[in-house]
């Protein structure tokens, strides 16, 4: 019997990472028409009932989501982005299958310039071939040496304490500076929460799948519920932060923020709590380090090009 402590033991989850890659991409693309459709919702809201002073939605806003078909189809699609999202991490390790969702920012490109009318000029054309571009290198690479381990209760611990303290600054930067901040704080905002989530969902799929398969041992403890709990509550601060950003900019803007800062935690959690690259290679590093940069600059390009962003 391995000890639940242990990171250098062999999951039996994640060990299928073609299969994981696959799953994430039709999740990718659920991910870019949701996106597309919630905008178009929380647009109409915040043109007929917005104050201008672009502080976050109310909750009178929120509650007017409820009643636009076109942010409930939205919300549809994206559960369904969330689900094979879910179902991806159980096929592959995390830092495989997160950073795939950077497809959606093609789509949603895509299909936001056909809506609106809007051409794609050549630095918005180059921005997201810069986020592209760095996230399938980091991909491609991380295909080849991730390892998905037994994930302990240490690790668990370090998670939880990690997001309370995000939570925690994020709710004073809101309560102080929310007037002054722009698409941009929110986007990171939601990335930063939403890579908790995709972080704590491949925790709770570890535990339960290993310990089913006998691989650990112990009950299903207070720390794996503690993780749903904490998934959830990440989930729903995330989901303001993104309807908020989508008041204040377009939805590939938000998508590229999304599809960058989110893996980029969840890969960072990856790598040095999980221990997915405990076996990488030296080589490995300053690569993933160059795809990550060029991937933030490409969101930073993005924001700055970008003809519908809000200034």
């Amino acid at each position: 019997m391995i000890e639940i402590g242990d990171v250098d033991a062999q999951s039996i989850i994640g060990n299928i990472p073609v299969v994981g890659i696959l799953i994430a991409l039709v999740g990718a693309v659920f991910l870019s028409l949701g996106a597309q459709f919630q905008h178009r919702g929380v647009e109409v809201v915040e043109e007929r009932h917005g104050s201008g002073n672009k502080a976050g939605l109310s909750v009178g806003q929120l509650l007017r989501l409820l009643a636009r078909p076109s942010w409930v189809i939205g919300t549809v699609l994206l559960g369904l982005a969330i689900l094979f999202q879910l179902t991806s991490l159980g096929f592959a390790p995390l830092i495989v299958v997160q950073p795939i969702g950077a497809v959606a920012l093609v789509i949603t490109a895509i299909v936001n310039a056909r809506v609106t009318k809007t051409k794609i000029e050549g630095p918005v054309l180059r921005a997201i071939a810069l986020c592209v571009g760095g996230i399938a290198l980091f991909v491609t690479v991380a295909t080849f040496v991730a390892e998905e381990q037994v994930i302990g209760e240490t690790q668990l611990v370090i998670v939880l304490s990690i997001l309370g303290g995000v939570i925690l600054m994020l709710a004073l930067t809101f309560a102080f500076a929310r007037k002054r901040a722009g698409a941009l704080f929110y986007i990171v905002a939601a990335g930063v929460l939403y890579g908790f989530v995709a972080t704590l969902a491949k925790v709770v799929i570890n535990r339960v799948g290993n310990l089913m398969a006998g691989i650990v041992g112990g009950e299903f403890e207070w720390l794996t519920i503690a993780c749903v709990v904490a998934l959830l509550i990440a989930a729903a601060l995330g989901a303001y932060f993104v309807q908020t950003a989508y008041s204040l900019g377009s939805p590939d803007l938000v998508i590229a923020g999304l599809t960058v800062v989110d893996p980029l935690l969840a890969v960072a959690i990856g790598i040095a709590v999980l221990g997915e690259a405990a076996h990488a290679p030296l080589w490995v590093i300053p690569v993933w380090a160059l795809a990550a940069s060029v991937a933030v600059y490409g969101v930073y390009q993005l924001a700055k090009h970008h003809p519908q962003t809000h200034r």
